[in-house]
């Protein structure tokens, strides 16, 4: 386990070291790509299943940051009474953590990339608004929130992936979010599936992760 500080807490972050990858940056001794990845309102709940993503990422060639960003409010999981107050203090540690991964040693700080599952993603748009050194986002049925919505600011390469029966985030989301990207000519792929709810399984979760690591593939390994 490591740690960095956010506005003077302590933010603990599991890291998965790159074990592979293909292109120039799998070349021992170079630096690899890197990617921040964040839970869901769930929290560590199912960390499990987290860690499973971060292995498989780091499997691929990249290093992996999980951050416990929720420890920047004390939580385990989103207390939903306090959502809309603590997302700023949640999204200045994301930059925060955006940070400490371009300084970690072996990572290259120009190919950094956020993986974000529900509220982590829309923690991931409203940091990569801000912070050039995002450079691909992959958006697990997210919310856009609304304040984007409103300024609309441009936003790296992303990959949206949502539901169709998703009672949580309705695909209304994924929708709105590729308008934006379409307004702003920038590259983006949309997969919406059929009959699934707020999460993957089945099939479904297989295609995505086969499209997450084609994704990333373009547009951070060898970049």
């Amino acid at each position: 386990m490591q740690h960095f500080t956010s506005d003077g807490r302590q933010i603990a972050v599991e890291w998965f070291t790159a074990l592979s990858g293909s292109g120039e940056g799998a070349r021992a001794g170079t630096a690899k790509p890197a990617l921040l990845l964040l839970h869901g309102a769930d929290g560590l709940i199912y960390a499990e299943g987290y860690r499973l993503a971060a292995r498989t990422l780091a499997a691929s060639g990249y290093h992996v940051a999980f951050v416990h960003y929720l420890d920047r409010t004390g939580d385990r999981r989103v207390a939903y009474s306090r959502l809309r107050q603590d997302f700023p203090l949640w999204a200045e540690t994301v930059r925060d953590a955006v940070a400490w991964l371009a300084d970690q040693p072996g990572t290259d700080a120009q190919r950094l990339g956020i993986v974000g599952i529900s509220l982590g993603a829309a923690l991931a748009f409203t940091v990569a608004a801000a912070e050039p050194r995002v450079r691909a986002i992959i958006d697990y049925f997210g919310p856009l929130p609304d304040e984007l919505a409103r300024e609309r600011p441009r936003l790296p390469p992303t990959l949206i992936l949502h539901g169709s029966a998703d009672a949580i985030v309705p695909v209304s989301h994924a929708r709105a979010l590729e308008r934006l990207l379409q307004e702003q000519s920038v590259a983006h792929e949309i997969r919406i599936y059929e009959g699934q709810g707020h999460g993957l399984t089945g099939p479904a979760q297989l295609d995505a992760a086969a499209r997450v690591a084609r994704f990333l593939g373009q547009h951070l390994q060898g970049a």
